[in-house]
């Protein structure tokens, strides 16, 4: 089979996209990556085929901060969030749907796969031209409409009283009238200018229907009920970790030396400055012997560091999580969906604070699963993460229910789960086919 893989330009997304991409190559598939031409080097350096990228979606988004300053300007929240799907995930559209138009002729492909921010795989899907089934990976929580009426972006918790519903009521007419509401209709002009009708819903739970599988890397328990779900949408457990060919640091012996250990991370995306969490994470815990503190800079230098490293601490541009996390103690995190699930796969406890992105809803879903705490803020002080961390170290029902979802996680066989969902699919266009 020949699997096209079609990626949003950025680390996070990309990554999830290469890890399947690996467990097809490696039972023999045949398999091509098409994202922005900057993030071609991690797609070669994981022995697979890059394809370009049409010029206009041709993007970048590790350093959006940088490169793009009125983003930087706007606060976390609904108009940021209306920002980045306008200009990030729409715009783009029309040129992704021309390269995965113009390679399903040149490269005949039996599949194709993208993360759900992709959003060129909607014109291809609602186009009644013939085209390859399309499978969709979430790459971060499952944004179908809540029963409980909450709106997508603010971290609500699931409503357990009236008082609740009202809230959630009040608050997603705000949020659809800041950012829902806009976008879609934004989405429908961008699809009206291709000759195509417009979404019958919001742009994100849409997106949900428009392919043949919707894969969610995570398992039930660490998500909301949402009810009896369509046969298509299929809890898929984690995704590995990227490989790492790095010699292990010098320091590693350390990890086993008695201290409780703390990893911090801002993971690759909301990392540019990293006094938001990784600065006040080191002041906090800089006097506790008890601990060994770890930093992982998501790429950047460590000489970025704007204060000199306590001497419980250890800090590295990147670091392997699959041999890391089963000797970590605790979690200091943004909220990145794939770093949280790779701690809970390893059964680690987390503390987290992060808003921007889809970080709001992701910490919720820490705290609502009982596996860490959530701080509600983007920019916590020492003293609150020093707490934080106390609370998760001290009181062992974080570790028990992230053990909990340990076990949850092992009992999915991730590379088996997905392969047999892409056979199917494929089977399945083969049959309409003939």
């Amino acid at each position: 089979m020949k699997i096209l893989f079609a990626s949003t330009p950025a680390p996070g997304h990309l990554n999830p996209l290469l890890a399947i991409a690996r467990m097809a190559k490696a039972r023999g598939d045949e398999v091509v990556v098409t994202t922005g031409s900057a993030l071609a080097p991690m797609v070669e350096a994981a022995g697979l085929r890059f394809a370009p990228i049409a010029p206009e979606a041709d993007l970048d988004f590790r350093h959006l901060d940088v490169t793009d300053p009125e983003r930087a300007k706007l606060p976390p929240g609904p108009a940021q969030l209306r920002y980045d799907f306008e200009r990030l995930f729409l715009d783009p559209m029309p040129s992704q749907a021309a390269t995965l138009r113009a390679l399903i002729v040149e490269e005949a492909p039996d599949l194709i796969l993208a993360d759900n921010l992709f959003c060129g795989t909607t014109p291809i899907f609602l186009d009644p031209a013939p085209h390859p089934p399309i499978v969709i990976c979430s790459i971060t929580i499952l944004m179908l409409n809540r029963p409980d009426g909450a709106p997508l972006g603010p971290g609500l918790p699931p409503a357990r009283t009236d008082e609740d519903l009202a809230r959630n009521a009040a608050i997603a007419a705000e949020v659809n009238r800041g950012f829902i509401n806009p976008v879609k209709d934004y989405a429908d002009a961008k699809l009206a200018g291709l000759g195509l009708p417009p979404l019958d819903g919001a742009l994100m739970h849409a997106r949900i229907f428009h392919c043949d599988a919707f894969l969610v890397p995570t398992v039930p328990s660490f998500e909301y009920d949402f009810g009896a779900l369509p046969d298509h949408i299929r809890f898929v457990g984690a995704l590995p970790a990227p490989p790492s060919t790095a010699p292990l640091p010098s320091w590693w012996p350390e990890l086993d030396d008695g201290r409780k250990v703390v990893l911090v991370t801002q993971g690759t995306v909301a990392n540019i400055d990293l006094g938001q969490l990784i600065e006040p994470t080191l002041a906090a815990l800089a006097e506790r012997e008890d601990l060994l503190v770890l930093v992982t800079t998501g790429g950047r230098p460590v000489e970025d560091l704007a204060l000199k490293l306590p001497a419980n601490a250890r800090a590295a541009p990147f670091l392997p999580f699959a041999t890391l996390l089963p000797k970590v103690d605790v979690l200091v995190t943004n909220g990145g969906y794939g770093t949280v699930n790779l701690a809970l796969k390893a059964g680690v406890p987390i503390l987290v604070a992060g808003l921007t992105e889809d970080k709001a809803e992701v910490a919720a879903r820490v705290a609502w699963s009982g596996a860490g705490v959530n701080l509600a803020t983007n920019d916590p002080t020492s003293e609150a993460i020093r707490a934080g961390v106390d609370e998760v170290l001290t009181h062992q029902d974080y570790r028990r229910r992230a053990q909990a979802l340990a076990a949850a996680f092992a009992a999915v066989d991730t590379p088996r789960e997905i392969l047999s969902i892409l056979d199917r699919v494929a089977s399945r266009a083969d049959s309409v086919a003939a």
